[in-house]
This record gives C-alpha cells, sequence and structure tokens, in this order.
C-alpha cells in the first residue's frame, strides 16, 4: 500500500514555489503549470499533490491510498458494515469508477470529512 498525501492551497503559484524552492520537491510529471489544478510533487520516495480545487468549500484532508486489488477492498469494507449511503451523490463513494486520467478510484469520507482515495492504475 503506497499512500499519497492531497494538501489543498489557495494559490498554486506560491504553494508550488514553497514546496520545490524550500522543501526540494520536484514535479512529477515535466509538463505540470501553475494553471494546472492538481500537481504531483517528487521527493525521492516521498510523492505529494497539491490542488487548487475545494480549498475553501472542502473540510478535512484527503489521501490517496494506492492499492493492487481495489474492487476486492471495496467488497471488504462493504463486507465489515461500510455504509455508502451518506455520499448516494457522489458515484465515486457507490463504488470503485474508472476515472479519465487512468485511474480506478473509490473513496471513503469518515465523519470528520477526512477522505481516504483508494487508488490503482488502469
Amino acid at each position: 500500500m503506497k499512500m499519497i498525501p492531497l494538501f489543498k492551497c489557495r494559490n498554486m503559484k506560491t504553494a508550488l514555489d514553497f514546496y520545490t524552492r524550500i522543501l526540494d520537491f520536484k514535479l512529477k510529471y515535466a509538463d505540470a503549470s501553475v494553471n494546472d489544478w492538481v500537481i504531483d510533487l517528487i521527493n525521492g520516495d516521498a510523492e505529494l499533490q497539491l490542488t487548487v480545487l475545494e480549498s475553501n468549500n472542502l473540510f478535512g484532508s484527503v489521501v490517496n491510498v494506492w492499492v493492487d486489488d481495489i474492487d476486492g477492498l471495496f467488497n471488504k469494507y462493504l463486507e465489515r458494515g461500510l455504509d455508502t449511503s451518506r455520499k448516494k451523490e457522489s458515484p465515486v463513494h457507490q463504488g470503485p469508477l474508472n476515472q479519465t486520467w487512468g485511474t480506478r478510484e473509490f473513496y471513503v469520507t469518515d465523519d470528520d470529512n477526512n477522505t481516504l482515495r483508494f487508488c490503482r492504475s488502469l
């Protein structure tokens, strides 16, 4: 299992400058731009995503959790009592979904609005 935090920021340019200039992170993808909504950073084995999406509306933290058997894991969580009724408006909270950016994902959000985004590459 690999977890990649997703940090919300108000200003991508300021955040990118801080993480790359001060904290030694580098762009994971050379074509990333301060105009992107999400930017992937790396520093050795560490990975981090920065996002300006929902920065004023989303409370709680988000962590991307990379796994191999996403469908099996979701079914195991359902068998253990995972309640998907709180987020009926969100298909990705209802079960694994193939995303247009090349991952299969499902999300689990706790009562404090912290979200685990379980992901696997397609």
